[in-house]
């Protein structure tokens, strides 16, 4: 069977970038900075996106782009003989399964959140009945986790099905292209509030202050961590797009390319965010809460505040489901190169396995609450902390060890299917770079994540 290509340059790029818009750009990146002082953090994470995240991401684009193949057949093409490279290939799959173990809950949240400012669901909240009680509630019902889970995985499901360049490309793109639009009106929106300009200095002008207040380590050691896990990388969900590229550019510019787009919804949603928070006295180090607590509470304030709530969630909701179709097209595509079976067929067994393996964490604030697996963590916080803290950073560096030594694939053929095609090409002695130093950086995110 001849492997699908994308049909266009911009849809690799958007589908790609997709993978990597997630949550954690709109969710996590504006409080890590608001927590880690602001300005100066976002510095150290565009440094540290361009000489930790781009890098590894070529690697897996380079697998994907020299085999044609989802990343265990990758392996077994590209692999010195005799080797078990290809043994990675299973851990990713396992680690692409458990990330939508969580992320179709949190999926769920965001469509149900739309659904809820659409309806006017938030404007019968009082002193009585909060936002917080809305929130309790919902993670309370296993009958609205169950069914936003359940319509998470359908979705997802249904587009990969529709296959590579008529579903999740096309509708990919869609989404793409309306968030980039919805979080640009809703930046322009937050910049127009009274006292805007003060949360637009703190979050893009470097403080000193503030980072004193923080200590410089952690805030480089946040950078570093968030630098990395925006990209997804580890879990090859990057190196499956890879296979489906032409071969015309080269591998740098387009890992340039989708860290640049991934940065600018990052810096965008914190453009939306900090703002607004600024001009109704809000606290911006609050956690999670900050996104189905604290923004509803200043959407409820704000004038239209019905319909920017509903756009907000609308862009979450896209920002989520790009990211689930990415990684089920890595999910499905394991049964497609492994078992011979046809799309249709690996997307029906993959959806009855998510459909179990995902309702554990959906039931996990109700049914199952005072289930804990990892160190007292809750399901969806176990699962988390496995993805995040052990299959990403250790599959970041078996991918980096696979690319750049001679028990692997080595560099040289990495070198040479990265510089294949136009645009900026990889120099050889970035090779001592990537021995040396990286493994190092990748190893301190480790640490810092166990601990």
């Amino acid at each position: 069977m001849e492997r699908e290509n994308f049909k266009s340059r911009l849809g690799f790029i958007l589908v790609s970038a997709g993978c990597a818009i997630g949550i954690g750009n709109v969710w996590k990146f504006p409080y890590i900075t608001g927590q880690n002082g602001g300005g100066l953090f976002v510095l150290f994470y565009l440094l540290f996106l361009l000489i930790l995240g781009a890098p590894i991401l070529t690697m897996e684009l380079a697998v994907g782009r020299a085999s044609r193949k989802s990343v265990v057949q990758a392996y077994k093409v590209l692999e010195p003989k005799g080797t078990k490279w290809h043994i990675h290939g299973w851990v990713c799959f396992i680690a692409n399964l458990m990330l939508m173990m969580y992320y179709t809950t949190v999926s769920g949240w965001m469509v149900n959140y739309m659904i809820k400012f659409a309806t006017g669901r938030f404007e019968t909240v009082n002193s009585e009945n909060t936002v917080a009680n809305v929130f309790d509630n919902m993670l309370a019902s296993p009958k609205q986790a169950m069914f936003f889970m359940i319509l998470t995985v359908t979705f997802g499901i249904v587009v990969c099905a529709m296959g590579l360049q008529k579903g999740i490309e096309n509708i990919t793109k869609f989404m793409m292209i309306a968030l980039i639009v919805l979080i640009i009106v809703l930046a322009i929106n937050s910049a127009t509030l009274s006292g805007a300009s003060e949360g637009i200095k703190f979050y893009l002008l470097p403080s000193v202050k503030s980072v004193k207040q923080v200590g410089l380590g952690k805030v480089i050691t946040a950078a570093m961590n968030q630098s990395f896990f925006t990209l997804s990388l580890g879990a090859a969900s990057m190196e499956i797009f890879g296979s489906y590229m032409h071969k015309d550019k080269g591998l740098v510019g387009e890992s340039l390319r989708i860290c640049a787009l991934d940065t600018l919804i990052a810096i965008l949603s914190g453009l939306i965010i900090f703002p607004a928070c600024f001009s109704y006295g809000i606290e911006t180090t609050a956690g999670p809460s900050l996104i189905f607590i604290t923004l509803p509470e200043i959407f409820i304030h704000m004038n239209f505040g019905r319909l920017w709530g509903t756009l907000f969630f609308v862009f979450m909701t896209f920002a989520s489901f790009s990211t689930v179709i990415a990684v089920f097209e890595n999910i499905i595509a394991v049964g497609i190169d492994n078992f011979g079976w046809s799309r249709k067929k690996s997307s029906l067994i993959n959806y009855i396995i998510l459909l179990v393996t995902c309702t554990p964490c959906a039931l996990g604030y109700n049914i199952l609450k005072d289930v804990r697996i990892i160190a007292g963590k809750d399901i969806l916080d176990s699962e988390d902390f496995m993805v995040s803290n052990l299959f990403l950073p250790i599959g970041a560096i078996i991918f980096l060890l696979f690319c750049v030594t001679k028990w692997g694939w080595g560099f040289d053929k990495y070198q040479a299917e990265v510089n294949t095609g136009e645009g900026i090409k990889l120099p050889g002695f970035f090779k001592y770079y990537f021995m040396f130093v990286l493994p190092v950086l990748i190893f301190i995110l480790f640490l810092t994540g166990l601990a």
